[in-house]
């Protein structure tokens, strides 16, 4: 079992998804990639203060990049369709410095809220050691870094640009996934061609104002396998403490239902438990979350903490 490294460079980044891009590195199942990307703007220095933004990378195709600055795509060596890709989140480190905003452009929040005219940015200082990232005007936040984007391409041919989530993961912006989180994609290309990116230092569920605490990522484990005996349309992910299911849809009821769906499969497969009830105990154990509702495709998750449901037996060994 290796360990590889991956770094920012003409070869490695991309911003959309498509089959037909080449593996920039193949990998055995079991083998590490340590990962080190630039944030979502493709910036490579830090800005220059707290209110502006940093020089990007450059030069850039308009096909290709037209995304968030992912690393990779990583081929997995007996990746086929139909199974499913294992990512083990290890540690992640962020770079010292961050970036969001508030308001400044016309979308369906901003508009509504009257903030579409003007912009606020907030420029976050990343104390690693002590875990907190301050803005300049003194407020702060707890660091919980994590991808935004973890995902693979689907069949089609046209590339695919990585602002939305979607079946084989994407932006999916879940801030549950984090060191210690188990992410679950279904694959749909020889290889599965993963990337990842769009670093987040932290994030609140919606991502209402479009960004988190945006930020280069300095060092970020993930570990692959391969499973062959779960039949996955959406992601999901085990956490130390619970399973999450997702659901991608533009219409929130509907990523709700597909959510849910995911959910009361979980519980046949893990728990041999009947739809119906399934979906009964949901009703008062399990959480349904707005992941995002800010990438054109929106992203609901459902949460089912190990301890909420008392009396499940696990119906097999993960």
């Amino acid at each position: 079992m290796a360990t590889h490294q991956l770094k920012p460079s003409r070869a490695t980044l991309h911003g959309t998804f498509s089959r037909n891009w080449a593996p920039i590195l193949t990998i055995d199942p079991g083998d590490t990639v340590v990962f080190e990307t630039l944030d979502a703007r493709w910036t490579v220095q830090p800005p220059p203060d707290q209110f502006t933004a940093g020089p990007r990378f450059a030069p850039r195709d308009d096909l290709r990049d037209n995304g968030h600055a992912l690393c990779g795509p990583i081929r997995i060596n007996g990746a086929a369709p139909g199974m499913v890709l294992v990512v083990q989140i290890g540690e992640i480190v962020p770079g010292n410095w961050g970036w969001n905003v508030g308001g400044g452009w016309a979308n369906g929040i901003n508009d509504r809220l009257g903030l579409a005219e003007t912009e606020v940015r907030l420029g976050w200082n990343i104390d690693i050691a002590a875990g907190i990232a301050t803005d300049q005007f003194g407020h702060t936040v707890q660091l919980a870094p994590f991808f935004g984007v973890m995902g693979m391409p689907g069949n089609g041919h046209d590339p695919v640009p990585s602002w939305t989530p979607r079946p084989g993961g994407g932006n999916i912006d879940c801030k549950e996934l984090v060191a210690g989180t188990t992410l679950y994609l279904p694959i749909a290309v020889e290889g599965g061609m993963f990337s990842a990116g769009d670093g987040h230092a932290a994030q609140g569920d919606g991502e209402v104002s479009t960004t988190a605490i945006e930020c280069p990522i300095a060092s970020g484990s993930l570990t692959f396998s391969l499973r062959n005996d779960v039949a996955l349309t959406m992601p999901m992910a085990r956490t130390l403490h619970a399973w999450i299911t997702f659901g991608f849809h533009e219409d929130l009821d509907e990523a709700v239902l597909l959510a849910l769906d995911g959910m009361l499969d979980l519980f046949g497969r893990e728990y041999a438990v009947d739809r119906n009830t399934a979906l009964a105990l949901c009703s008062v154990a399990a959480d349904v979350r707005v992941t995002q509702i800010v990438n054109g495709v929106k992203g609901v998750h459902v949460v089912l903490q190990d301890d909420a449901i008392g009396g499940l037996i696990a119906a097999r060994t993960n």
